[in-house]
């Protein structure tokens, strides 16, 4: 069984994305519980590493064995530089959260793209015709 790198790194995104938008607006009222996720640069650090690392793991699938360009990595790093700017800045600019989000899923789509594109396979790295989790 093969894990889908892109699939998942996307999904890291997009849950990162949720977490952004949802965390302000529903769970504000934690503190009073004693819980303080929502200004926890413990919190917002970890999710923005776990991130990282997944989402390029899923674009170094498609650089190392379809189309070898570096540019979809470099978006997203600049994307979750983006992000972690906004973390670091006063107030957290929720500006900011739209530059970093266009450039993560820029970076998936280019990625995406480009596989399609490239359109083979190295002899036995891999194989699309198999169903892919």
């Amino acid at each position: 069984m093969r894990i889908n790198w892109e699939g998942l790194g996307v999904a890291a995104s997009v849950a990162c994305a949720i977490h952004c938008a949802v965390v302000p607006l529903f769970i504000t009222s934690l503190p009073l519980l004693g819980v303080n996720l929502v200004d926890n640069p413990g919190v917002e650090f970890t999710l923005l590493l776990a991130a990282l690392v997944i989402g390029l793991f899923g674009l170094w699938h498609g650089f190392r064995l379809h189309h070898h360009k570096v540019w979809p990595m470099l978006l997203f790093v600049a994307g979750i530089g983006f992000m972690a700017g906004k973390e670091m800045m006063e107030g957290r600019p929720l500006w900011m959260l739209i530059p970093s989000l266009a450039l993560i899923l820029g970076a998936h789509y280019l990625n995406h793209k480009l596989c399609r594109k490239a359109n083979h396979c190295h002899e036995n790295d891999c194989n699309h015709d198999q169903v892919v989790l």
